[in-house]
């Protein structure tokens, strides 16, 4: 079996990948640059995530344009990223507009173009609630639009396995699986050491303090 794994570099997707590799995928990660201000963070931790797991192909794709639209504090330089909340946030202004359909219309092609069975993208709304398109339905909706779309004899399953956990939950699942945190990157504003004030940060922070460990990153505030 084969599966398309989003990975952004961060806790979240690298869990996830792991899980896929336990659960007997073999991996063709796909990494995404869509302007964001941590991108060649992310892209060494997405980089380094892969060759962990052996992965048989490695994919960047630029979706840069997202930086022409504005409208995020992640891809516009002139928005500063707010600090974060723990719970439901109201129009968080690190929302990209429309960005994880972008992401999984790109992933379905590559997953088709693989003959691959399953795609996994680690979207959860458990810890920070306010991205439309981190939703149960939003994931519902576009497995039908996957259904409908492709041109493929089985059906290609759009797997969100933390889309109503929380990352205390995603924590401990990936240190079972020994995901090796120290190679993760999760800070929404800076790279070389995380600002531990954006929400991002905040609810990575609360999940290992939450199973009594420490976040095995440098952080400017914990």
């Amino acid at each position: 079996m084969k599966a398309v794994c989003l990975m952004s570099g961060g806790m979240d997707s690298t869990t996830l990948a792991y899980i896929a590799k336990d659960m007997g995928y073999d991996i063709l990660a796909l990494h995404m640059n869509y302007g964001q201000r941590t991108q060649n963070k992310e892209l060494a931790c997405a980089r380094r995530a892969a060759e962990a797991l052996d992965a048989a192909d490695f994919v960047e794709i630029s979706l840069d344009y997202f930086t022409r639209f504005g409208t995020s504090s992640l891809t516009d330089m002139d928005i500063a990223v707010e600090e974060g909340t723990l719970g439901r946030a109201d129009r968080p202004n690190t929302y990209v507009p429309f960005r994880n359909a972008n992401l999984i219309s790109i992933a379905t092609s590559y997953c088709e173009s693989r003959d691959g069975d399953a795609m996994f993208i680690g979207v959860q709304s458990g810890d920070h609630i306010g991205y439309p398109d981190c939703t149960p339905e939003f994931i519902a909706a576009m497995q039908n639009v996957i259904r409908i779309g492709t041109q493929t004899e089985k059906e290609i399953k759009l797997l969100t396995p933390f889309v109503s956990m929380n990352k205390t939950d995603i924590l401990r699942e990936g240190l079972r699986l020994g995901v090796q945190y120290e190679d993760t990157w999760s800070c929404y504003d800076t790279e070389d050491t995380a600002c531990g004030v954006c929400s991002s940060c905040l609810s990575r922070l609360k999940a290992f303090a939450d199973l009594g460990i420490a976040d095995p990153i440098p952080y400017a505030n914990r």
